[in-house]
């Protein structure tokens, strides 16, 4: 049924934006069990000598966000989204330009903030962190096909797009290209973590939102708008 959907590839040679939860400084790790700072600069130093060694940590090192690239190709962190139903494979999300991510990613947020904190008459904040990675592949390229077929950009019912998911993992596809449900942007579903190579860091963002208001506020700059959203039109 999607042999007509997807007769179309891109030969993909360049960087995909990736916007994951972040934090703007490095937090020490143990001054929560040493007030003197030599002595968590020892719990520092014993812990780099057992380290396991790696030579790419962006992408291999969880707590050096190896979240970049393997963190949802990991089995354990698998969960439903537009393109994988969360229970065979994992799907890794970018976007060709930073405000898409910031689109999608301020739905999400806003979806955890209300799930959470819709009580709270308060301005909640929320830090992000930013990186290019390359992407090497041959895409499925359903860019426009949107206007043929609507579910693609279906904005609660993913029922189609995770049976499409399913059916390019099963070929052994690398992933596809596809328009934002949240914006006119363009966003990566990647099936292959092969695909992904060399991350960089790009900026930091900080979200700000009070549940009781429609809007989300983005800084690039700490204490200066860069976006304003509002959540009601990401749904």
């Amino acid at each position: 049924m999607f042999e007509e959907l997807i007769r179309t590839v891109a030969d993909h040679h360049g960087d995909v934006v990736r916007n994951i939860k972040g934090i703007r400084r490095a937090r020490a790790l143990f001054d929560d069990l040493a007030d003197d700072p030599v002595d968590q600069a020892v719990a520092v130093a014993a812990e780099s000598a057992s380290r396991i060694p790696s030579p790419a940590p962006l992408i291999t090192r969880p707590f050096d966000y190896g979240s970049v690239i393997t963190y949802p190709f990991v089995p354990h962190n698998r969960h439903a989204t537009r393109f994988s139903d969360g229970l065979s494979y994992g799907v890794w999300y970018g976007s060709l330009d930073l405000e898409t991510t910031v689109y999608e990613s301020a739905y999400h947020w806003h979806r955890f903030v209300m799930d959470s904190f819709a009580a709270e008459n308060r301005v909640i904040r929320g830090e992000r962190r930013v990186f290019d990675t390359r992407c090497d592949a041959i895409l499925i390229d359903l860019r426009r096909k949107e206007r043929r077929e609507r579910r693609l950009t279906d904005r609660r019912n993913y029922t189609f797009t995770q049976r499409l998911g399913g059916y390019l993992k099963d070929q052994g596809q690398n992933g596809l290209l596809v328009k934002s449900a949240r914006c006119d942007g363009i966003n990566t579903a990647i099936l292959r973590p092969e695909a992904l190579s060399n991350p960089r860091d790009r900026c930091f963002l900080t979200y700000l939102l009070n549940p009781t208001e429609d809007k989300v506020t983005v800084e690039r700059a700490p204490g200066k708008r860069w976006l304003t959203i509002r959540p009601s039109t990401l749904y």
